[in-house]
Protein backbone atom coordinates (compact mmCIF):
# COMPACT_ATOMS: atom_id res chain seq x y z
CA UNK A 1 0.00 0.00 0.00
CA UNK A 2 0.87 3.64 -0.52
CA UNK A 3 1.65 5.92 2.28
CA UNK A 4 2.31 9.65 2.38
CA UNK A 5 4.94 10.47 4.98
CA UNK A 6 5.29 14.43 5.44
CA UNK A 7 7.69 15.72 7.43
CA UNK A 8 7.28 19.83 8.75
CA UNK A 9 11.06 21.43 9.14
CA UNK A 10 11.90 22.76 12.53
CA UNK A 11 12.32 26.31 12.49
CA UNK A 12 15.99 27.38 11.49
CA UNK A 13 17.07 23.69 10.95
CA UNK A 14 18.31 24.44 6.88
CA UNK A 15 22.03 23.72 7.78
CA UNK A 16 21.13 20.78 9.23
CA UNK A 17 18.80 19.72 6.48
CA UNK A 18 21.98 20.44 4.13
CA UNK A 19 24.37 17.97 6.15
CA UNK A 20 21.97 15.52 5.90
CA UNK A 21 20.76 16.05 2.63
CA UNK A 22 23.58 13.20 1.35
CA UNK A 23 22.27 10.17 3.63
CA UNK A 24 18.47 11.30 3.00
CA UNK A 25 18.95 11.11 -0.74
CA UNK A 26 20.47 7.64 -0.76
CA UNK A 27 17.58 6.06 1.55
CA UNK A 28 15.08 7.41 -1.18
CA UNK A 29 17.52 6.28 -4.12
CA UNK A 30 17.02 2.70 -1.91
CA UNK A 31 13.29 2.88 -2.44
CA UNK A 32 13.26 4.19 -6.16
CA UNK A 33 15.58 1.01 -6.69
CA UNK A 34 12.96 -1.18 -5.29
CA UNK A 35 10.52 0.00 -7.75
CA UNK A 36 8.36 2.15 -4.29
CA UNK A 37 9.00 5.18 -4.51
CA UNK A 38 6.11 7.25 -6.16
CA UNK A 39 7.42 10.46 -5.89
CA UNK A 40 9.25 12.99 -3.01
CA UNK A 41 10.65 16.18 -2.85
CA UNK A 42 10.83 19.30 -0.17
CA UNK A 43 8.17 22.13 -0.05
CA UNK A 44 10.06 25.80 -0.39
CA UNK A 45 9.12 28.03 2.39
CA UNK A 46 9.01 30.60 -0.17
CA UNK A 47 6.91 30.70 -3.24
CA UNK A 48 10.40 29.43 -5.54
CA UNK A 49 11.85 26.55 -7.09
CA UNK A 50 14.71 28.06 -5.65
CA UNK A 51 13.89 29.14 -1.68
CA UNK A 52 17.43 30.14 -1.20
CA UNK A 53 18.26 31.27 3.15
CA UNK A 54 15.00 30.97 2.83
CA UNK A 55 14.94 27.04 3.22
CA UNK A 56 12.28 24.75 2.88
CA UNK A 57 9.28 24.21 5.29
CA UNK A 58 8.89 20.03 5.07
CA UNK A 59 9.07 17.36 2.93
CA UNK A 60 6.57 14.84 1.40
CA UNK A 61 7.10 11.16 0.15
CA UNK A 62 4.97 8.86 -1.14
CA UNK A 63 6.35 5.44 -0.97
CA UNK A 64 4.78 1.82 -1.15
CA UNK A 65 5.40 0.08 2.10
CA UNK A 66 3.92 -3.36 3.41
CA UNK A 67 2.17 -1.96 6.41
CA UNK A 68 1.63 1.67 8.27
CA UNK A 69 4.08 0.72 11.15
CA UNK A 70 6.74 -0.33 8.17
CA UNK A 71 6.61 3.04 6.95
CA UNK A 72 6.15 4.75 10.23
CA UNK A 73 9.59 3.23 11.21
CA UNK A 74 11.22 4.09 7.81
CA UNK A 75 10.61 7.85 8.80
CA UNK A 76 11.53 7.73 12.11
CA UNK A 77 15.00 6.17 10.49
CA UNK A 78 15.42 8.87 8.11
CA UNK A 79 18.20 11.23 8.98
CA UNK A 80 16.15 14.39 8.89
CA UNK A 81 14.23 13.03 11.85
CA UNK A 82 17.89 11.85 13.61
CA UNK A 83 19.61 15.03 13.06
CA UNK A 84 16.57 17.25 13.94
CA UNK A 85 15.41 18.76 10.31
CA UNK A 86 12.01 17.91 11.19
CA UNK A 87 10.42 18.95 14.48
CA UNK A 88 6.55 16.83 13.20
CA UNK A 89 6.35 14.08 11.13
CA UNK A 90 2.90 12.10 9.89
CA UNK A 91 2.50 9.13 7.96
CA UNK A 92 -0.89 8.21 6.47
CA UNK A 93 -2.70 5.79 3.97
CA UNK A 94 -2.22 7.23 0.62
CA UNK A 95 -4.42 6.36 -2.03
CA UNK A 96 -3.21 7.34 -5.93
CA UNK A 97 -5.79 8.05 -7.87
CA UNK A 98 -4.47 10.07 -10.63
CA UNK A 99 -1.95 9.45 -13.12
CA UNK A 100 -3.59 5.98 -13.22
Amino acid sequence: MLYALIGDDATGSLDKRLAARPAHLERLKQLQAEGRLVLAGPCPAIDSPDPGPAGFSGSLIVAAFASLAEAEAWMQADPYVAQGVFARTVVRPFKQVLPA
